[in-house]
């Protein structure tokens, strides 16, 4: 199933404490968006890439794509203040394709193999994200007390990429747009126009890196996979 792949790239990094775009710190020696994008260069599903950038670092990553063999990225838009606004700036640039995918760039060890499922999914259903089952007892808090034990059996943590059909993603990023809603994930805009959207299951390896102990996970898994 062919898509196209949306990379918010303009965050911040603040939990990384790098003093720079996080994305840029080095994983076995390559930077983690190169680690990241490899996986969707290296797909032949893969049509396009689009990565949401902030304006002063363009040019340093136009630099590491040529540096790195990065044929596929298709445009670099600057990124807005919040993700979803990065994610609707590649939107409004892409051609009409069958699916788009977005995926944080900070979780470089998703495999093909997911993303094929949620492809399919996605041209199935119309959406389609990737979990993994909740593994740890789950409580709710308010005030600092347990108020609840929550059954875990129900509860996934969700994890990128998530999938669409290109026509049900851009109306719900559209309707968001007009009326100034702001949510935690795209799969959050296509839930309020009263789609379903399914749930793919992932890998525990697909880590985002997010503080310095996600970079030690990091360059175990790269070990491991390496042997």
């Amino acid at each position: 199933m062919r898509y196209e792949v949306v990379l918010p790239a303009a965050g911040s990094g603040k939990r990384m404490g790098a003093g720079k775009n996080k994305l840029f710190l080095q994983l076995q020696d390559r930077p983690i968006l190169i680690h990241t994008l490899t996986v969707f260069e290296q797909d032949a599903n893969c049509t396009g890439i689009w990565l949401a950038v902030k304006p002063e670092e363009r040019t340093f990553i136009q630099e590491l794509l040529t540096a790195y063999g990065m044929t596929k990225v298709k445009g670099l838009p600057a990124g807005g203040e919040e993700r979803q606004h990065s994610v609707h700036s590649c939107i409004k640039e892409m051609k009409e394709v069958d699916i788009v995918l977005v995926h944080d760039a900070a979780r470089p060890f998703i495999t093909q193999e997911i993303i094929v499922r949620l492809a399919q999914t996605a041209y199935e259903k119309g959406a389609a994200i990737a979990g993994v089952r909740a593994k740890d007892t789950m409580k709710k808090v308010t005030e600092g007390v347990i108020t609840e034990t929550v059954d875990r059996e129900s509860l996934w943590v969700i994890q990128t990429p998530q999938a669409f059909r290109f026509d049900l993603i851009k109306e719900a990023a559209d309707v968001a747009e007009k009326i100034g809603f702001l949510g935690t994930d795209e799969a959050m805009l296509v839930e309020r126009l009263g789609h379903k959207v399914h749930i793919v299951e992932s890998s525990y390896e697909n880590v985002k890196m997010t503080t310095k102990e996600d970079l030690l996970f990091g360059e175990a898994i790269l070990a491991n996979r390496s042997r």
